[in-house]
């Protein structure tokens, strides 16, 4: 990414740039004059022009670009608007009222990837469904292709940092993120967490009893998906209405199904309770009732079916993840799932 580039002598209104620039992790470029202004004018992403020298860079004419703004620290006389026309300016902000929405602004340059990645939820349709190891299957598959996150939204579950072995990582948890306030880019999330590799885990410390705060909620999945191409959210089967968001959030919500009596009997009862939304489908894990079957009792389709793993348990326990083969149960239902929203995604 090119660096922004902030035109201004004005020391005042050049620290409290340069102060918006940290907030957001971003390391601008600064000219101090008009001629050193036209030298990278073309090529930064942004152009925070200082009221100082927005006169003398309009009797220039520089070359019309978008993403210019004056920029003017305290009252904003009149004329400045004139000048900003004049230079081609989108308009003209005034600090310190606008500095939330600058500091957003150059939050978003920071981001790789200006398309959101695809937002996946699992769910168990009863009690050890395995609807986190699943979680962490296709978060393994999908770190395969690019960056891909597995966000733990179950306070009271295993913890997908421990299912994928990455726990004794360092990196930011749920306890810190709700601590933060303001916009976080997609970058500064993506390496701020836990990761092995191209994945990146966002669980919470051992042994605490954490809740999901809706504010650190939005803010990390609009982060996440800025700045990864796959999230797979581990969510909980109690009803919340912040669940019920991020539900909504999802590009698929898949619930994990012991296709037994009283397996499907539990999913049809949570497939009620989350509305069963057009975006829900199953995933049988096991033995038992045919696919046809479940999704008749459920009224939602099947989408994969897979059988138990052998050595699982070991698996997880040794720090591996739920992966250990591509041709394994879970590597092929994974595999599957990706491919199915991969073209669904193409045909949107």
């Amino acid at each position: 990414m090119t660096a922004p580039m902030f035109v201004t002598r004005d020391e005042t209104l050049l620290d409290e740039l340069l102060r918006l620039a940290a907030a957001a992790g971003i390391t601008p470029d600064v000219a101090r004059d008009c001629a050193a202004a036209l030298r990278g004018w073309s090529g930064a992403p942004l152009v925070l022009l200082g009221a100082d020298l927005a006169v003398e860079m309009a009797h220039i004419s520089p070359a019309r670009r978008p993403g210019v703004h004056v920029v003017a620290w305290g009252g904003v006389p009149d004329e400045l608007f004139r000048t900003a026309l004049a230079v081609g300016a989108e308009d003209v902000t005034e600090l310190p009222r606008s500095d939330t929405w600058l500091i957003e602004t150059l939050t978003d340059l920071g981001d790789d990837t200006p398309s959101r990645g695809i937002v996946l939820g699992v769910v168990g349709g009863s009690g050890g469904a395995g609807a986190t190891t699943f979680a962490c299957a296709l978060g393994q598959m999908a770190a395969e292709r690019g960056p891909a996150v597995v966000i733990d939204c179950d306070p009271l579950g295993p913890g997908v940092d421990r299912v994928l072995g990455v726990e004794a990582y360092d990196g930011f948890r749920w306890d810190a993120l709700c601590q933060t306030t303001g916009r976080l880019s997609g970058r500064a999330l993506r390496e701020a967490l836990p990761r092995r590799g191209a994945l990146g885990v966002l669980s919470w410390y051992s042994g605490s009893a954490g809740t999901l705060q809706p504010f650190a909620v939005r803010e990390a999945l609009s982060a996440a998906g800025r700045g990864h191409d796959a999230v797979v959210l581990d969510l909980p089967r109690s009803p919340q209405p912040v669940v019920d968001e991020i539900v909504s959030r999802c590009d698929l919500v898949l619930m994990l199904v012991v296709p037994s009596v009283a397996g499907v009997a539990a999913a049809a009862r949570t497939c009620a309770r989350f509305g069963a939304p057009p975006q829900l489908r199953l995933v049988l894990r096991g033995q038992g009732l045919a696919a046809r079957d479940v999704s008749r009792a459920t009224g939602v389709p099947v989408v994969a079916e897979m059988s138990d793993q052998r050595g699982l348990a070991e698996a997880i326990d040794l720090g591996l993840g739920p992966i250990r083969s591509r041709r394994g149960p879970l590597g092929r239902a994974a595999t599957g799932v990706l491919q199915r929203v991969t073209v669904m995604g193409q045909a949107a």
